[in-house]
């Protein structure tokens, strides 16, 4: 039910032929999302699936999906999903036929030793050569360029410390790109545009390269200002049989991270996609590359394109090429693994409607664009009834999110005929998508997607930056979306009081019928406290806001987590987040949550006798703003420090972050 349907077409078209013989049993040495998608795929290929999890993810949602689980050691990704002894015993013990392993990092070490001395167990990717060539930037970047792929101005080789790597930036001219040599996900880039940031850049991407990969070799190229990134998603057999299977749009990143991806591009013509699948296929054979994988490309302003990396797994955004293309990346990977060649030619491969997907991460998106947030998921619902909508997850209600692992709820995607229909679709999916306990970036999402810079497609890697310089701070209500907000709150308030009247759909005193039909509310939201009329008429309110008449209709489900709405006509569909005995209630609307404070008119004159909370002082002290581990601390009680000074760094889902003092003082 999780994969999303249009009207008779199916966005999975793969056939599953039962006599095609692949493997009886496969391990899944992965966590989340990622896990259940190929658990699901094993399914209807008749396959059995092995689960390997760490202690904190005994209750996991891809332990409950497999035929067996096993635990492989305790919550750090090194003691558990990448002990590589641990996970061998399990293929031994469970004796597995094969075993799919998405982190790309360990891929090599573990197919070329683990999977040799197990006879008779094959690894669901690429070959050893092909991981080893692709995972390394330095390696990948001068194959390129011997198969004649464009490429990025740079130092081909390892820089050595921070004054070889300034004296190389000053060479290639800022602005610079600090990276790891065998990072990936945004980890241990850094971008300098002097000579200091070229050095704190060395530092950080140095520490997080040997913390998130366990090689600290960095290697430095000319950045790209102002670009589109647009990779290629390529599928290669062991018989040199190669094709690719169109492109997918990922410019809009935080911190290098994608947030939002879609399929096909708004900005490629045929020309310009045939040119780069063509560098992507040509790459691919160049390594004898066989499986699924992704070729990476910066595109500036003109359309010149250059080679940025090639990852050797199942993207993270992989759905939305399915979706377009009616294929199964995960059956063909298998299938290829197993030595079947191709079943399609690059002129089979299509691209059907179009597919958008948002990443909905716990995440604080008012911080930095999306600090972690941690906790447990108290009420989780996914927005499945929304029509051509899928969402691949790894959580349920119940779930914790941890600081051990990507704070990733899920993937959502929505598809349609043309890009219009894919995001109005995306749009409702996230309104209807209830999510309580962990803080989550649903507000940035749609706010992305209705923002009228991405709905024309004018776009790149900065577009965060540049529409938001000083910040998300949620959606900006106009003047008629104030005004159905206050008049959705106060209706909701009046519902609830008429709610409290009655027991059982009965009044509470019958003798004592209530003949009330209206309020006079007073609503606090923001700065500003506005008069509110409301008057019953049915199951519908009259609100009067700023001398306006709105008519707001509803079921008034009020144990529902949503509420459908209608105000003159325009359906919205809200969530009540919180509410108190102060009349104080969040409300989500527009993707965005606002507090309010309703109250009587009498008792909104009666509140300004009420003391106010002091506001905390906080200058003196240095708070970190997400959960993580404190990997250094710079100072030392009675040590003088400046304003802007590194007190301490803080790990958190594998990225460090300098804190510093807000002001001169004493520690």
């Amino acid at each position: 039910s999780r994969w999303c349907l249009i009207t008779s077409h199916k966005l999975y078209s793969s056939v599953y032929d039962p006599n095609e013989k692949t493997f009886e049993k496969l391990l899944i040495a992965n966590r989340g999302e990622i896990a259940c998608r190929v658990i699901k795929t094993c399914k209807k290929m008749g396959i059995k699936t092995v689960a390997i999890h760490s202690d904190v993810d005994a209750n996991a949602v891809h332990v409950k999906m497999a035929d067996e689980s096993v635990c492989v050691g305790p919550a750090p990704t090194s003691k558990s999903y990448l002990n590589m002894d641990a996970i061998m015993e399990v293929i031994r013990k469970t004796r597995a036929q094969a075993v799919s392993l998405n982190v790309s990092i360990c891929c090599s070490f573990f197919s070329s030793l683990s999977l040799q001395a197990s006879e008779g167990v094959t690894f669901i990717g690429p070959d050893t050569h092909a991981i080893q060539a692709m995972g390394d930037k330095i390696e990948s970047k001068l194959l390129a360029k011997n198969a004649k792929v464009n490429t990025i101005p740079g130092f081909d080789g390892v820089v050595k410390d921070a004054d070889e790597a300034v004296r190389i930036a000053r060479e290639i001219g800022y602005p610079v790109m600090i990276k790891a040599s065998a990072g990936g996900g945004g980890k241990g880039m850094r971008i300098a545009w002097d000579d200091e940031e070229t050095r704190e850049g060395f530092r950080f991407s140095s520490q997080e390269a040997a913390s998130s990969f366990g090689d600290d070799r960095l290697l430095i190229e000319k950045f790209i200002d102002n670009p589109r990134h647009i990779e290629i998603q390529v599928l290669a057999d062991k018989h040199g049989n190669a094709l690719w299977l169109n492109e997918r749009e990922c410019s809009i990143q935080r911190r290098n991270q994608k947030v939002v991806e879609e399929a096909p591009s708004t900005f490629l013509d045929p020309e310009t996609r045939r040119a780069m699948g063509e560098q992507a296929v040509a790459l691919a054979k160049a390594v004898k590359y066989s499986s699924a994988g992704t070729v990476e490309f910066l595109v500036d302003s003109s359309k010149n394109f250059y080679f940025l990396e090639m990852n050797t797994r199942l993207q993270v955004e992989h759905p939305v090429t399915e979706c377009i293309t009616g294929l199964d990346l995960v059956q063909e990977m298998i299938r290829v693994a197993k030595g079947y060649p191709l079943r399609h030619k690059q002129a089979d491969i299509p691209i059907n409607g179009w597919a958008v997907e948002c990443r909905v991460y716990a995440e604080d998106p008012y911080k930095s664009f999306g600090l972690p947030s941690i906790g447990k998921l108290s009420q989780y619902q996914e927005p499945l009834h929304v029509p051509s909508v899928r969402v691949d997850s790894g959580i349920q209600q119940g779930s914790d999110i941890s600081i051990y692992y990507d704070p990733m709820i899920s993937k959502l995607i929505t598809y349609g005929s043309n890009r219009a229909e894919a995001l109005k679709r995306m749009e409702e999916a996230l309104d209807n998508y209830v999510i309580r306990g962990v803080a989550h970036n649903i507000s940035l999402l749609r706010e992305v997607i209705v923002h009228p810079r991405f709905v024309q497609g004018d776009i790149s890697t900065k577009f965060l930056p540049e529409v938001y310089p000083d910040g998300f701070k949620g959606h900006k209500l106009t003047d008629l979306e104030r005004r159905e907000l206050l008049a959705t709150a106060a209706s909701l308030y009046v519902a609830e009081q008429l709610r409290s009247q009655r027991f059982l759909g009965t009044p509470r005193i019958p003798i004592a019928k209530s003949k009330r039909s209206s309020w006079e509310l007073s609503v606090r939201l923001g700065d500003g406290i506005y008069p509110v009329a409301v008057s019953k008429d049915g199951s519908s309110f009259s609100v009067e806001v700023d001398g306006m008449k709105l008519n707001v209709t509803s079921e008034w489900n009020l144990a529902s987590p949503l509420l459908s709405v209608t105000i003159d006509g325009t359906q919205r569909t809200i969530q009540r987040i919180s509410r108190n005995a102060s009349g104080e209630t969040s409300i989500q609307f527009l993707g965005t949550v606002y507090k309010l404070q309703i109250l009587t008119k009498v008792a909104a004159e009666l509140s300004k006798y009420m003391p106010e909370k002091a506001v905390e002082d906080t200058s003196s002290i240095l708070r970190s703003p997400m959960p993580g581990t404190v990997v250094a601390v710079s100072v030392k009680p009675g040590d003088m420090v400046s304003e802007g000074q590194e007190i301490c760094v803080i790990e958190a889902m594998k990225m460090q972050n300098s804190m510093i003092a807000a002001k001169t003082g004493k520690v």
